[in-house]
This record gives structure tokens, C-alpha cells and sequence, in this order.
């Protein structure tokens, strides 16, 4: 384990080697995903032959699914060690992927197979999240949350930018079965990243009520919407990040069919403005020490929501062109700043026995709205015009900012955790 503290300390930059690690990991893992996004539709249109029902029903049943299952895991998660159910997930996901090359290289892949995986991954992506969220929070003291969240931010939106045109060029030279062992070998490196961290964890402590109850998978629903602060903040987010979503899909009929944009420019598109997060994160923490945690959080909350409507008004050309990559670049950059106060604000409002649970129904609500939305714009989109559909989504997501926290609130004293 002693040849593992320099290059924790190095990347923990202040934050701690246990930190560095975990940092390291989460990188590893997130490079491995956009290296292969795409990898699945991919497969399924080239290798299986799939049609554009079987390729929607890939990325919303998948999610959709996966989130249901991931439902019981908050609560198991929640009085267990949470380092071990990281590389738990991780290998899960590992070895999920795997079966993926294994299968195409005998020659038994199947669509069915394909789903199944994007539950299991779904499901494992929405633990690993919850239960990180937990283990961040015991690990650093309060004051360094919002640091540590930047760089998770920041390092999401580098992966953004370097990711999908190296997993390009490798689908272009290999296929899209290469990286899907790449993504499966990320989860392997970021599992024993994890475990090279090391650290002593203190198994948390179940209440009187020793078993899991049917109605302990509704305990973090129960604890946002009773929190004043946190419900109008848990609708604001899962509202805004499906009608975003909900409308890339008719964004790429509307640029790459109606206007005629050509694919390299509808990718430039959507990777350029990714600098916007990476400045956006960086910017998180000295705004919060001009203006304040609250100020920032409703102000970026309010702007992001300003930005797509504009997507209605795109027409073809370069200034078409231009108009997507300044309105990415509004939104995005407002994101980089919001997210990582947004979870660290979520973080503080969540005491320390119910993190793993709170994040899990966040996660959960999230990605069911998300699948749900995408879905029903996909009809509205079939019966209004795409671009009649994201100007909708655009007008809705205006209203957005009515649901974030109002007024400052007192941070929540955690519960002593063993």
C-alpha cells in the first residue's frame, strides 16, 4: 500500500491521498464511458441490425429499468461500508461490459443482451453515485466539499471533450466492440483505485430496526420532500435535466436531416462549448466566496434555464452553427458553475445517516423523468415538428427557476454515524 501515497497525495492537490485516489478513479471511469459513447447503438444498428425503435428503447428502457432496480440498493447501501460497495459497483459494471466483446466474438450477441447490460450498468452507475456521495461527505470536512465537487466537475467536462473524438477514432480503426472493453477496464482501474486508497471505515450502524423494510426504499423520497429546502430544489433538477435531454434527440433529426449540417459539425457543435464547464467549475468556488452559496446556486439555477429556447430559432448554415455553439456554451458554462454547488448544497442539507438513500432517490427520479421525458418528446416531436417540440421544451424549462430555494437555509447537523 506504501507505493500507492504519492500518486494519491499528488492528485488529492491539498484534499488528501484517500482523496487523490478516489479523484483518480472517478477520472478513470469517466474517460472509459465517453471513450465509448455511442458503443451501444452502434453495436446494435451494425452488428444486430437493430431499427431506430430498438435503438430508443437501448437508451430509455435501459435507464429507465436501471433506476427501478438501483430502488432497494439505496437502502441496503445506506448501513454498509461504503468503500467496498464502490469497487462492488465497479466490478459489477466491469464485468457486465465484458460480456459484451465475449458474446461478439463467439458470435451469440443479441439485442436482449445489449438491454440487459444498460440496466445492469443503469442500476450500478446510480449506486456507485449515491454511495460516493456518502463517502465524500465522511471523508472530507464541510468547508472542502465544495473543492473536491469542482474537481469532479471539471474532470467530467475534460472527459466530455477528450473522450468521444478518441473513441471515434478508435470505433473508426478497431469498431465499437473496443471500447466497450475500454470503458469495462476503466471500471477495473477506478475498483482497484479505489482499494489502493485504503483507510480505516467504520461500518455504519443500523437503528433498532435491524431488517429492511418494503417501507424503508421510500426513506429517500421522505427526506427530501420534507425538507423545505431541498424538495423544490429535487424538482428543479429532475425537471431541468429531462427537457434538456428530451430534446438532443430532436435536435439531431432538425441539424442533421431538415438543415443539412454534416456530422463533424453537429459533434463540434456539442464538444466545443465543453469548455464552458471546465471554466464554469473553476469559477464555483470564488463565486461562492464573493456572493455566497445560496445567491449562486438560485442566480446559475435561473440562467441555465434561459439558453435552450433559443435551439427554436436555428436555421442552416454558419450562423445556424453558431447559434447552437453559443447557446451550448451559455448553458454549459451556467451548469459548470451549478452543479458542483448544487451537490455540495445537497450534500450539507443531508445528514449524515440518510446521504446514500437521498442521493439514490435523486438519482432514480432523475433518470426515470429523464427516460419518461425523452419519450414523450419523441411523440411530441413526431406530431409538432422537432423544432416546434424544442422550442416547447425550451418555453417549459423557463419556468424552471420557480422551483429553486427561495431563502438560505441552516445547514443540517449530521447524525453520529459509528
Amino acid at each position: 500500500m506504501g507505493s500507492g501515497h504519492r500518486p494519491g497525495q499528488l492528485l488529492g492537490g491539498g484534499l488528501g491521498r484517500r482523496f487523490g485516489w478516489l479523484w483518480g478513479a472517478y477520472a478513470t471511469s469517466a474517460l472509459g464511458t465517453w471513450l465509448a459513447f455511442g458503443a451501444f447503438p452502434l453495436i446494435a444498428v451494425q452488428v444486430l441490425h437493430a431499427g431506430p425503435a430498438q435503438v430508443a428503447a437501448l437508451a430509455s428502457v435501459g435507464a429507465a429499468v436501471g433506476a427501478v432496480v438501483a430502488v432497494p440498493l439505496g437502502p441496503w447501501v445506506e448501513f454498509r461500508r461504503k468503500g467496498p460497495v464502490l469497487i462492488a459497483m465497479d466490478l459489477a459494471r466491469c464485468a457486465a461490459l465484458l460480456t459484451v466483446p465475449a458474446a461478439f466474438a463467439l458470435g451469440v450477441l443479441t439485442f436482449l443482451q445489449l438491454l440487459l447490460v444498460s440496466v445492469v450498468v443503469a442500476a450500478a452507475d446510480i449506486t456507485f453515485r449515491a454511495a460516493s456521495g456518502a463517502y465524500l461527505k465522511a471523508l472530507l470536512p464541510a468547508e472542502d466539499l465544495l473543492v473536491a465537487n469542482a474537481r469532479f466537475e471539471s474532470t467530467a467536462w475534460t472527459t466530455t471533450i477528450v473522450g468521444p473524438p478518441l473513441g471515434g477514432a478508435a470505433i473508426g480503426l478497431l469498431g465499437p466492440v473496443a471500447t466497450v472493453v475500454a470503458d469495462a477496464v476503466s471500471y477495473l482501474l477506478s475498483a482497484l483505485g479505489i482499494r489502493a486508497s485504503g483507510g480505516h471505515e467504520p461500518r455504519p450502524e443500523r437503528p433498532a430496526a435491524a431488517r429492511l423494510r418494503a417501507g424503508d426504499l421510500l426513506d429517500g423520497w421522505r427526506y427530501i420532500l420534507a425538507d423545505a429546502t431541498l424538495r423544490p430544489l429535487f424538482f428543479n433538477t429532475a425537471l431541468f435535466n429531462g427537457l434538456v435531454t428530451a430534446a438532443q434527440p430532436l435536435l439531431a433529426v432538425l441539424m442533421l436531416g431538415r438543415l443539412g449540417f454534416t456530422p463533424w459539425q453537429y459533434g463540434l457543435a456539442f464538444a466545443a462549448p465543453s469548455i464552458g464547464g471546465l471554466l464554469g467549475s473553476r469559477l464555483a468556488r470564488p463565486l461562492v466566496t464573493r456572493f455566497g452559496q445560496h445567491q449562486v446556486l438560485v442566480v446559475t439555477g435561473a440562467l441555465r434555464a434561459l439558453w435552450p429556447v433559443g435551439l427554436a430559432f436555428l436555421e442552416p448554415g454558419t450562423g445556424g452553427l453558431l447559434l447552437v455553439i453559443g447557446v451550448e456554451l451559455g448553458l454549459i458554462f451556467c451548469c459548470g458553475v451549478f452543479n458542483p454547488v448544487c451537490t455540495t448544497y445537497r450534500l450539507e442539507r443531508t445528514s449524515a445517516d440518510r446521504v446514500t438513500r437521498t442521493l439514490s432517490a435523486w438519482a432514480v427520479t432523475t433518470k426515470a423523468t429523464t427516460a419518461l421525458l425523452t419519450a414523450l418528446w419523441g411523440v411530441l416531436g413526431s406530431l409538432l415538428g422537432p423544432r416546434t417540440a424544442i422550442g416547447l421544451a425550451g418555453a417549459l424549462l423557463l419556468a424552471t427557476p420557480l422551483l429553486l430555494p427561495r431563502r438560505p437555509a441552516a445547514l443540517v447537523s449530521d447524525q453520529a454515524v459509528a
